[in-house]
């Protein structure tokens, strides 16, 4: 899957997600916020001015999302998504609202939507992760330009191959080679296996 199609996954599948903020004092605030389009360049929601979520979407500039999708646990799947934020008006108002037409019974006239406008998360950075599998999928994804960083743990060529890693990966993703190779496309980030390592060879990246 593309940035992209996760962005829609966003949109589509799971449309409501809890979002976070940070106020004047420096501390978390969560509300959940409806994705409301993708396209290649990010994703867009929209607010009303005077609400205290558009003042610190203002101020701070910055923005952490998640969201899933699923009946429990073990049919999830979730998205997170985190980085800048821009307020880019009205222009996309009658866009939004023919992609989401119940906004007309929220804001019914045009003069009520004058309240409103359109924000576009546009350099970010995400994680794809599915419980529905098995083993687990994850991934990670950029978009805008958004610089990729790499996480999760890693075997060094400090390994000796001993094998001490591999029955306490709950996922069974540790494969042994010349050295123990972890399969970071199914890796929980758990840490067994920096714990368990007699050499210290894992590192976290």
């Amino acid at each position: 899957m593309t940035a992209h199609d996760y962005l829609n996954f966003i949109v589509e599948e799971i449309h409501s997600t809890v979002v976070a903020t940070v106020d004047g004092d420096g501390l978390p605030v969560t509300c959940v916020i409806d994705m409301m389009y993708a396209d290649e360049n990010g994703l867009y929601f929209l607010t009303a001015k005077g609400k205290n979520f558009y003042q610190r979407l203002k101020d701070k500039g910055y923005l952490a999302l998640s969201g899933k999708k699923g009946e429990d646990t073990m049919s999830c799947t979730a998205v997170s998504v985190r980085g800048k934020v821009r307020e880019i008006g009205a222009e996309m108002l009658p866009l939004l609202f023919d992609k989401n037409p119940y906004m007309c019974e929220i804001y019914p006239t045009e003069e009520s939507r004058k309240a409103l406008t359109v924000f576009q998360l546009y350099e970010c950075s995400g994680e794809w992760f599915d419980l529905s599998k098995k083993p687990i999928e994850r991934n990670s994804f950029t978009f805008g330009g958004a610089e990729s960083k790499e996480s999760g743990y890693f075997v060094t060529d400090d390994c000796i191959g001993c094998g001490s890693c591999l029955s306490d990966c709950p996922q069974s993703c540790i494969e042994l080679k010349e050295k123990a190779v972890i399969r970071q496309e199914n890796c929980l980030h758990c840490g067994n296996c920096a714990e368990v390592c007699p050499v210290g060879a894992v590192i976290r990246r």
